[in-house]
């Protein structure tokens, strides 16, 4: 029996972060489904556990973690792994991009997503869908130009925890069924993940 557990749903881009981090690690863990349309996590036995009702959750010899950026970074340093570099500057390079992906990235993308992708009939305004898709492209085109400067890597010329973060975005903008503007450094930086096994894992189909 593993001590990691995962609790979420695979369809979750937060809950293929995590998993995809403890894949590189190498981590044996196993996965305990919560989340709509699965097991409701507003359920008491959840709220436990996580009082905002989200996943990802780990749980491991008895300690318990949410919010997947922390249990990237937790994981990564728990287990020395190069993801999360040792080097302060560095780190706070890895750190920034991880951050701009969760404050700045991921909220212009809502209202077009769940119109879109998920066709949730509660987001069919088409006013808010355009807004929606010009700020998401705002965002996409500063890690267009990040990436350009950068070369293959988000941060410090190799592989980390910003990587992960990115790439699985990357997934959801493409998608996302609407007409993109040519992003050619995003676009090969997410080929590139994708190529990977772990990127052909959890980026090989497209999943909400």
């Amino acid at each position: 029996m593993a001590d990691l557990t995962i609790l979420g749903r695979v369809s979750s881009i937060n809950v293929r972060k995590v998993m995809w981090t403890a894949d590189l690690i190498g981590l044996a863990y196993e996965t305990e489904t919560w989340g709509l349309p699965h097991r409701d996590p507003r359920e008491a036995e959840f709220l436990k556990l996580n009082p905002n009702a989200q996943v990802p959750v780990i749980l491991e010899a008895g300690f318990v973690l949410w919010e997947s950026g922390a249990i990237m970074r937790y994981l990564a340093e728990r287990h020395r792994a190069g993801l999360f570099p040792a080097d302060l500057r560095e780190r706070a390079l890895v750190d920034q991009w991880m951050t701009w992906q969760a404050t700045e990235l991921n909220l212009p993308w809502m209202y077009a997503v769940l119109a879109l992708l998920r066709r949730n009939p509660a987001y069919a305004d088409p006013e808010r869908i355009a807004d929606s898709i010009a700020r998401w492209t705002i965002e996409m085109r500063i890690l267009e130009g990040h990436l350009a400067q950068a070369g293959r890597f988000v941060a410090n010329d190799r592989l980390s925890l910003a990587d992960i973060a990115l790439a699985l975005a990357t997934h959801r903008w493409a998608s996302t069924p609407f007409d993109k503007p040519a992003l050619p450094a995003v676009m090969a930086h997410y080929r590139m993940l994708q190529a990977t096994a772990e990127g052909e894992k959890y980026m090989g189909e497209r999943t909400p």
